[in-house]
């Protein structure tokens, strides 16, 4: 997908560290704070699914880390700004994901079980794939008309917690002009990406925005779940709570693991057989992070790993 925006360099170069004012682009993105107090439920009701962000990857390994990171915490806030979805930084739920690379991606399969026990629906990987400064100009004169294009080429692809079968994988080029008029002079595109950096995260992080109304749509695909965590006497613990959408009251019912189902001829995951109903449960309260605590509303013979889901 290409996308061009027009804007003025001129002040950034004279100055360096200032690039332009912030664009208006509604209400205020929220902060990563914000994004750790979410309650309710998404806009259509339903109980929001989780999505594991994993750390962002670079094909240039030569380039800082700093700017990628910048980018994925602004995605992070993107996507919980959506109000559709409960996006988490791998980070902060201690998965050691980079653990799990291999020939320049993650592997998913690798990362299925530990993230699907954190009640994960599905794990997100965002990686750089080029960034490029292009230069244009008039061949003679000293005053020189000139046309700057910036490019970032990037990719998102996710998988299904549960399966670590891939489910979406998608590139994109963001594309940013400038027009002006220069010195003759010759000016080197990899000396501008290293004195000019807060550049890249702003294009870096266009790009991978960009990626949020796909992402969403993506996700309702999915069904949402959650798991049994623990059992102690009456009362049972699970995995989701008020941040994933839950209320107190909720009914949630409860089910073996069905067996997965694949296409014999593409490989693709064609969804999971239900598993045997047990009965339900009554959410009565919440603790930690994103748990709850539920009783038996009906049924029995629950187990840990069981799933529940809405009734």
């Amino acid at each position: 997908m290409l996308r061009t925006l027009g804007f003025s360099l001129f002040a950034f170069l004279l100055v360096g560290c200032s690039l332009f004012e912030p664009r208006p682009q509604g209400p205020p993105r929220m902060t990563l704070q914000d994004s750790n107090n979410l309650s309710g439920k998404a806009l259509d009701g339903s109980p929001r699914k989780r999505v594991m962000v994993l750390p962002f990857l670079d094909a240039n390994s030569d380039r800082s880390a700093d700017f990628r990171e910048q980018a994925r915490r602004a995605f992070l806030m993107d996507l919980n700004r959506t109000g559709s979805m409960l996006a988490v930084d791998s980070q902060d739920m201690k998965l050691d994901a980079m653990k799990s690379v291999e020939g320049g991606e993650f592997r998913f399969a690798d990362l299925s079980k530990s993230s699907k026990d954190m009640g994960v629906a599905a794990l997100l990987e965002g990686k750089i794939i080029d960034l490029r400064v292009k230069r244009s100009a008039d061949t003679v004169g000293i005053m020189r008309k000139m046309t700057t294009t910036f490019e970032a080429v990037v990719r998102v692809r996710m998988a299904h917690a549960r399966t670590g079968k891939e489910f979406f994988n998608t590139t994109k080029t963001v594309t940013l002009e400038q027009d002006g008029v220069r010195l003759g002079e010759r000016t080197e595109t990899d000396r501008f990406i290293r004195e000019n950096p807060q550049f890249l995260v702003t294009i870096v992080k266009d790009a991978f925005l960009d990626f949020t109304p796909q992402i969403a749509a993506a996700l309702d695909r999915l069904v949402w779940e959650g798991r049994i965590a623990a059992i102690s006497g009456d009362r049972v613990y699970l995995n989701v709570g008020r941040q994933s959408g839950l209320q107190i009251g909720d009914l949630l019912r409860v089910s073996e693991s069905g067996e997965d189902v694949f296409d014999p001829q593409s490989g693709g995951h064609i969804g999971q057989v239900p598993g045997r109903q047990k009965g339900t449960l009554e959410l009565v309260s919440f603790f930690g992070t994103d748990g709850s605590i539920a009783i038996v509303h009906s049924g029995g013979g629950f187990k840990e790993n069981d799933k529940v889901e809405l009734y």
